[in-house]
């Protein structure tokens, strides 16, 4: 690829990411308000910060995880680069660098959804309105998926949106399984509670897996049925080996159909992952450690994400940024 090329393949995935994180950190606020609470029935928003690993920015800032204050910080926060105002300013940034490449519907979308967002105030965002605004957040995201499979240009640049947005999509439900798993852990030994049963109804929320679980299990919900779900259902479009499918034929596609040297680093650990997501049933992985299983797939899309940096945007390996 070209040098000039090379940067615009690199602006189209991370907006890809961008947007896709911002829709996925919508819903999951959105989600905690209305269905999580903690042992005791009131609302825990730490799991928010451990999902992103952000508790020592957080900390270093805020006194109390408090509902005001984690929401604040993951909104409207400009100086938190984890905010969705934050996600969506770079998203902008990077759309305009692609204005000679994207459609004008894409760029207008884009530009007046960030400055809604600019346009909220902490007032506007207090907890008893955080669901009616996530859901015009989450609108807003998923209009500019809807514009973008219209009007952008099918060329190898379409690619490489799809590689980003394929990435955040498997990281992020890595991010969300593990994290409320964990909270969920002393549990799981003993009899299902009702309490379970809405945690694991708001994990599936949270990755807009809940109508499609219902159709795979009519009744019921474990935590073996829920993350091997969200892991292994390849008709789930969030779930890690639809992701990885997706990665893999693109990645297929963007070096055959346009001769492109590099990505083979990058194919070798989406195959290792595709190996390991097919070598073993899911109560096998609960009872082996769910947590480094999942923590092995991070790490492993990272790998991913540094060997497309290097080999087609001509940069240093990229390390997590979340």
């Amino acid at each position: 690829m070209s040098h000039l090329l090379a940067r615009y393949a690199e602006s189209i995935f991370w907006m890809a990411r961008y947007m896709e994180r911002a829709e996925n950190l919508a819903r999951i606020l959105e989600v905690h308000e209305t269905f999580s609470h903690d042992g005791g029935g009131a609302k825990d928003w730490r799991p928010i910060l451990q999902l992103n690993a952000d508790e020592r920015r957080f900390f270093e800032r805020f006194k109390v995880a408090s509902a005001e204050n984690v929401i604040r910080f993951y909104v409207l926060d400009a100086e938190n680069p984890t905010s969705i105002l934050a996600g969506v300013r770079a998203a902008r940034e990077n759309a305009r660098i692609l204005r000679p490449w994207i459609s004008t519907e894409m760029w207008s979308h884009i530009n007046i959804f960030y400055n809604q967002l600019l346009a909220l105030t902490p007032q506007d965002m207090a907890p008893h309105a955080l669901t009616r605004h996530c859901a015009v957040i989450k609108e807003a995201c998923q209009a500019h998926t809807g514009i973008t499979e219209g009007t952008f240009y099918r060329d190898q640049s379409w690619f490489f949106y799809q590689l980003g947005k394929h990435i955040e999509r498997a990281d992020q439900t890595t991010r969300l399984l593990d994290i409320e798993y964990h909270k969920l852990l002393p549990s799981l030994h003993n009899a299902a509670s009702l309490l379970d049963f809405v945690q694991w109804h708001a994990v599936l929320r949270s990755a807009a897996g809940y109508h499609a679980f219902r159709r795979v299990y009519p009744r019921g919900m474990t935590s073996a049925s829920v993350a091997g779900f969200m892991l292994f259902n390849e008709a789930f479009p969030r779930s890690v080996m639809n992701c990885m499918r997706q990665i893999a034929g693109l990645l297929m596609r963007v070096r055959s159909q346009y001769q492109l040297r590099g990505g083979n680093d990058s194919m070798e650990v989406v195959d290792l992952i595709l190996a390991a997501l097919e070598a073993r049933p899911i109560d096998q992985i609960i009872q082996e450690g769910l947590h480094d299983y999942l923590d092995w797939l991070q790490l492993r899309l990272c790998d991913v994400t540094s060997g497309i940096s290097r080999d087609f945007f001509g940069g240093a390996p990229v390390v997590n940024d979340a």
